[in-house]
């Protein structure tokens, strides 16, 4: 009978990791490809099939440092059981969608970390009060630093003596040597480490100081070379080649920041409980997360090319920049982040770098204390839902 109960949990605690991934792959990976939509340099359909293979291919090499840290970093004293799991999966779903339907921002990631919290707390746990200082840093240091950078990006890309065929080459130099530096699980590493960077890679086949530099360099220079082809071939034609190419590198790292908010819960049931290698867990949240983009991306793609294209060309690539930094670096320190944060953090940078139009501060004020509220009132549902939990079904 205890099996039967076991496995029943289990089978409901990835049910509900499952959800949480569609969630996440329909609502936090649409952002990365509406402005080459927006630009028509990609269709809907193909840009929602490339938005679910790649944000699940970040899922699965990526995802593995954000999990462990909303599994098993935010609570010392106790292990997260199925039930406790499920509990604060449902949590962080049930504010997901509370925003969806009322169409409040509601961040993934202060849901998903407030929520285990929550439950860590009702199970007996010791507060991570380092980790919280941590996270909570880097979390107030995005919108400064997402609006900061957007603003810089928008206006090298509006200055008159920087053509775009030097601007737009430059920005994609930034981003193809951010992408050599990389982690990613498949590129064989060093002994002790689970992940290295195409970077690191080329250290290890030539182990001479500097070749690290040196391959980052050459990839950035690769990069550069490229689009500015493009761009003089075709102003408009490279423009819209360098949003297909931002959009996929930000949707595969959408999916490496975000697939950790569904799978972390699970880390203790999956790894320690049944013995399984943090693959299959990556595997469920990567399942998840290409269903959710592949059936829930197209109508909000639709929905957000329209608002990217009244941004402007330009105000989207700076939001997008920004966007692939700030989660490549969140992803290298294990911080949960919200995605869309980032997002609006940059296009409200970009808008101020044309004059402040279209950014609204009631908006500003609204959204900041909506994350806010979803951050302290998760914690207290997660809480007290899995103390319903224990009561009607006893501690699992």
């Amino acid at each position: 009978m205890a099996d039967a109960v076991f496995w029943a949990l289990v089978a409901l605690a990835t049910v509900t990791g499952l959800v949480t991934a569609w969630a996440l792959g329909a609502n936090s990976n649409s952002p990365p490809f509406a402005p080459a939509i927006g630009a028509n340099a990609i269709s809907t359909m193909r840009a929602a099939f490339l938005i679910g293979i790649l944000a699940a291919l970040g899922a699965l090499t990526q995802g593995g440092s954000i999990s462990e840290t909303v599994g098993a970093g935010l609570i010392d004293g106790v292990q997260i059981t199925s039930l406790a799991a499920t509990a604060g999966l449902l949590t962080a779903t049930l504010f997901m969608a509370f925003g969806v339907y009322t169409g409040y921002p509601v961040p993934a990631a202060f849901a998903t970390t407030g929520a285990m919290v929550g439950v860590g707390l009702s199970l007996g746990g010791a507060p991570v009060f380092d980790t919280y200082r941590r996270i909570a840093t880097f979390w107030a240091l995005v919108p400064p630093v997402s609006g900061g950078l957007a603003y810089l990006t928008a206006t090298l890309l509006r200055r008159d003596d920087v053509p775009e065929t030097v601007g737009v080459p430059l920005l994609a130099a930034v981003v193809g040597g951010i992408v050599a530096n990389a982690e990613l699980s498949v590129i064989p590493a060093p002994p002790g480490a689970t992940q290295n960077s195409l970077a690191g890679f080329a250290a290890m086949l030539v182990p001479l100081p500097g070749v690290t530099v040196v391959a980052s360099l050459l990839v950035a220079a690769l990069s550069f070379a490229f689009i500015r082809k493009r761009t003089q071939e075709s102003v408009d034609r490279g423009i819209k080649t360098f949003l297909v190419v931002l959009g996929s590198v930000v949707a595969f790292s959408s999916g490496g920041s975000q697939v950790g908010l569904a799978t972390g819960p699970l880390e203790n049931l999956y790894r320690a409980e049944l013995g399984l290698p943090g693959f299959v867990l990556l595997t469920v949240g990567a399942v998840g997360i290409l269903g959710g983009a592949w059936m829930g991306a197209p109508r909000l793609l639709q929905a957000t090319s329209r608002e990217y294209a009244q941004l402007g060309v330009r105000r989207s690539i700076a939001a997008l920049v920004p966007g692939f930094i700030i989660a490549q670096l969140a992803i290298a320190l294990g911080i949960p982040i919200s995605f869309n944060n980032i997002i609006i953090s940059g296009v409200i940078g970009g808008g101020l770098a044309g004059g402040s139009a279209g950014v609204s501060r009631r908006k500003i004020g609204v959204t900041l204390g909506f994350w806010v509220i979803t951050l302290v009132t998760s914690v207290a549902v997660g809480f007290g839902l899995y103390r319903v939990f224990e009561l009607v079904l006893g501690p699992a």
